[in-house]
């Protein structure tokens, strides 16, 4: 099992920022994400800094930890700028990112352009177009494309990835469309669980979902002929029917992996504890967890 975990951009990098990301590689974490919104949720009054300027801070203040956004969305990027900075990111970090990428929804970031919130199959239109031309784009030299939603003239990304043949994609998806885009175009695929039993769901109800999903992304990598043992399967936290308890102790959230790890789960994300918020948790027990739980799982 990789444990990973999630840095919101919400301290200065001067303030703690910095310290942050080399506290995440000190303890060991495969990987240490970060949120590409323009803000979030409860977060929208307060301090948010930029997805692309934090990774590339964190790049040069790093050496070994695996960086990445989790999740980038079309709500305010489009593929050709997004891979102009992926390539950059990429370049500076010596090969050190993951693009966590999926469709988007219907928050602060679905509105701040000025823009209508899409409808679920506009978002789904427009991510179907969104990954295969960001994968071109990210292999080919120079890429020319006229599409519904997005285009791109003669889009040169020279000299690409320092990843071959790109950086790796981990798309987050649990409907049809996007398991489809997952199987094709994804190294990961990444579930935060099933929404719709945030609220009134069970743990063991939760569980099951998440065995449906996985059962339908093997099901989309059938179909063309692919091996679902390839993609990591990446679970972010916090946002099934456990809530913050996985993250009150060390054998709570041992348990609450071990769960995970037997539907197929390889890759979990936990969020580093911000006071006052819905990520509050005991900075010792987010060491503890760091350090202990995976030669726990792995024994």
């Amino acid at each position: 099992m990789r444990l990973s975990t999630v840095i919101l951009p919400v301290r200065r990098w001067s303030d703690g920022g910095r310290d942050q990301w080399r506290r995440a590689e000190s303890l060991g974490f495969d990987t240490a994400y970060t949120y590409d919104h323009l803000s979030w949720r409860t977060f929208r009054d307060g301090p948010w800094f930029g997805a692309v300027p934090t990774l590339t801070a964190a790049a040069a203040a790093t050496s070994r930890l695996r960086l990445g956004t989790l999740v980038t969305s079309p709500n305010f990027r489009h593929p050709v700028t997004l891979a102009k900075d992926l390539i950059t990111l990429d370049d500076v970090s010596g090969g050190r990112i993951t693009l966590g990428i999926g469709a988007g929804g219907n928050g602060f970031d679905a509105t701040a352009l000025g823009q209508e919130p899409w409808t679920p199959r506009e978002r789904a239109d427009r991510f179907g177009e969104f990954v295969p031309l960001l994968d071109r784009l990210l292999t080919e030299e120079s890429v020319s494309y006229r599409g519904a939603h997005y285009s791109a003239e003669e889009a040169r990304n020279i000299p690409g990835c320092v990843q071959r043949p790109r950086l790796p994609f981990a798309v987050a998806a649990t409907g049809p469309r996007g398991l489809k885009l997952a199987a094709r175009h994804g190294q990961a695929w990444v579930t935060t669980g099933d929404p719709k039993l945030f609220e009134a769901g069970t743990p063991e109800q939760s569980v099951a979902a998440i065995r449906g999903q996985i059962g339908k992304l093997v099901a989309a990598c059938a179909e063309i002929g692919r091996d679902a043992a390839e993609l990591d399967k990446v679970l972010l936290t916090g946002f099934t029917p456990d809530r913050a308890r996985p993250m009150e102790s060390l054998d709570a959230f041992v348990d609450f992996a071990g769960r995970h790890l037997a539907l197929g789960i390889t890759d979990i994300a936990i969020h580093a504890p911000i006071p006052g918020s819905d990520f509050a948790a005991d900075e010792k027990v987010f060491e503890q967890i760091a350090t202990e739980a995976p030669a726990q799982l792995r024994g």
